[in-house]
């Protein structure tokens, strides 16, 4: 027993059905490098199985996944590209999932927020529950929308997805089945009995795995309350062509009195990382141009250019602030949106050189090709050691 609590990612074989439990219970089930290898190891060895038919991902504790290990990048600040071999490995890892040869059904019981997320949103089949949290944070920490939200959200109905992004607005399980963002709605109480079900069905035939999911599964409509019935006011404000004018707008708004609820908004907003959210803004407007290679491509090179501090260290004062000190009093730098000029977010965005770039594979043939160990960044790595 104590050798699978010190596992991270436990994967085990049961006739037909693969079984992957993120064992960081602690630590939110956050991913560390070791959760990206095991992962990728794991979900390559069973594409090419054939006994494996069916792939369930869940979580222990009260978290499906916190998202990215917020503490490995900050301890890594200090040297240069610590962890751009684990965010190499991860968005390699996004286009697998999105792509995968096998049905797959995520669990998300819990809280299920940035990368965590990337385990849910692109598979065949998620399940969320009455406690299911989730969240786009990244951009008030000085951050990005990554692990393929800059294609997921930025094809979201009219601008919900900038309002998702730019805000870090929670939404719950039955909001997250009507944002189209999950499929199935079960209730905490019965996962456990679905997952054995699921098991006990031993097969990965998409129609028997929906059936069985629907035997649990409840029609659910938001509450009453939910963003997801604003679509006409974010799309209004949202739709705006900078973050300022966006504010400005969602400023106007607030001046009704039945829109109160943007007050709080709009307090989050103005207290977000200049840098992330201009960064974040520009990413999502081109997702909506974008094929998912080529928002995975990009989001490498943004996470890449902002762990390397290129125009701002606010990555780091954020996590610094929220995780570390939590003190909740980040200094942004700079800090104002009008001081993030067109030119400083123009180097985020920049190509790199094509060896230097996510190596995407192109041919099904080769669809586990460019990882990490043969990229150039490896054999970089190799030679500066």
């Amino acid at each position: 027993m104590a050798a699978l609590e010190e596992q991270v990612v436990i994967g085990e074989e049961v006739n037909h059905v693969r079984l992957i439990t993120l064992n960081r219970p602690r630590q939110l089930n956050v991913i560390s490098s070791k959760v990206v290898s095991h992962l990728a190891e794991y979900l390559e060895k069973w594409e090419k199985d054939d006994n494996a038919k069916l792939v369930i991902f869940k979580g222990t504790g009260r978290a499906f996944s916190a998202g990215g290990d917020l503490k490995m990048f900050y301890d890594g600040r200090k040297s240069y590209d610590s962890c751009l071999d684990v965010v190499y490995r991860m968005y390699w890892l996004c286009y697998h999932n999105h792509t995968y040869k096998k049905t797959q059904v995520a669990l998300a019981h819990g809280i299920t927020m940035g990368g965590g997320a990337s385990l849910m949103v692109p598979m065949k089949f998620s399940v969320v529950t009455e406690k299911t949290v989730f969240c786009m944070p990244e951009a008030s920490i000085g951050f990005h929308t990554d692990c393929s939200f800059s294609y997921i959200l930025s094809h979201l109905p009219g601008h919900m997805g900038e309002y998702l992004a730019l805000t870090g607005a929670r939404l719950d399980g039955k909001e997250l089945v009507a944002a189209g963002l999950a499929t199935h709605f079960v209730p905490s109480e019965k996962v456990l009995e679905l997952e054995k079900r699921l098991i006990e069905l031993n097969s990965g035939d998409e129609h028997a795995v929906k059936s069985v999911i629907e035997e649990f599964s409840l029609d659910v409509s938001p509450d009453e309350g939910s963003i997801l019935y604003k679509q006409s006011i974010i799309d209004k404000c949202f739709s705006k062509e900078s973050v300022k004018e966006i504010i400005q707008s969602f400023e106007a708004e607030a001046n009704n009195e039945e829109n109160d609820w943007i007050k709080v908004v709009l307090k989050g907003l103005k207290r977000s990382s200049p840098t992330g959210l201009e960064i974040t803004f520009r990413s999502i407007r081109e997702g909506k141009q974008q094929t998912l290679a080529e928002c995975l491509k990009k989001e490498f090179r943004l996470t890449i250019n902002i762990l390397r501090a290129t125009i701002s260290g606010d990555v780091y004062e954020g996590i610094r602030a929220i995780t570390i000190d939590k003190d909740n009093s980040p200094k942004w730098n700079p800090t104002t949106l009008d001081e993030v000029t067109i030119e400083k977010v123009n180097q985020v965005f920049h190509p790199f050189k094509e060896e230097l770039e996510l190596q995407i594979p192109n041919l099904e043939a080769n669809r586990w090709d460019g990882k990490y160990e043969n990229s150039a960044y490896s054999s970089l790595r190799v030679e500066s050691n």
